[in-house]
């Protein structure tokens, strides 16, 4: 069937994106592509002119979606904590409904090439960008996009565990609570940089601690 040149750019890109996600960019030839499209090879080279043109364009794709999982996610909350939930929640849900996109993005593949490195973190900042924006406490602003940085660095560990580890829990609303909770009530326990330690705080004594009863 001949379809429309946008049409069979998308289907490529979508076959490309699972067979890329399997076998990983150097295992992958254009020939696996075109064969699992259905497609010759000089079809596909016509939208594509390279195999590295059509990976790069695969994760500009993947990273695209990524994002708007996230602030489609995040839009919808009416409350801070909300936006929280909502966007593990939202992140969560594509990573489980597109695991070959998160392997994509997070894979050797990207992680041993400058140039596909570079492309996939310049959409890890962008997801950075959007977090820290939503983080409404009373600090710098470098001080939200290192708090960000560590929110996606658990968001993608967590997501890590659950694709490759038979005993993990896979459900996102699960996992988006559980992180969620955590990180809503770390953030409401951060000061701002100029906020000085409680007067007189000391450390809580233990049981059998001198001058502890017990």
């Amino acid at each position: 069937m001949r379809l429309p040149a946008e049409q069979r750019r998308r289907q490529l890109l979508d076959v490309a994106r699972d067979v890329f996600g399997q076998r990983g960019f150097h295992a992958t030839s254009m020939d696996d592509v075109a064969d699992a499209a259905g497609v010759t090879k000089p079809v596909l080279y016509q939208h594509f002119p390279s195999k590295r043109a059509l990976y790069l364009e695969l994760l500009e794709d993947v990273g695209g979606e990524l994002l708007r999982a996230v602030r489609s996610g995040t839009g919808r909350a009416e409350t801070g904590r909300g936006r929280v939930e909502l966007g593990f929640a939202a992140y969560f849900r594509y990573v489980m409904g597109n695991r070959t996109s998160f392997r994509l993005l997070f894979g050797a593949s990207v992680r041993n090439d400058p140039e596909f490195a570079e492309v996939a973190d310049r959409w890890l900042r962008q997801v950075v960008d959007e977090i820290t924006t939503l983080i409404e406490i009373d600090a710098s602003s470098e001080h939200r996009r290192v708090l960000a940085h560590a929110i996606v660095g658990m968001a993608e560990s967590t997501s890590r565990r659950a694709l490759n580890d038979p005993t993990a829990e896979e459900d996102p609303d699960r996992l988006a609570a559980w992180l969620a909770e955590m990180t809503w009530f770390g953030l409401r326990g951060v000061r701002s940089d100029d906020e000085p330690d409680p007067v007189g705080a000391v450390t809580p004594l233990r049981p059998g601690d001198p001058g502890q009863p017990g």
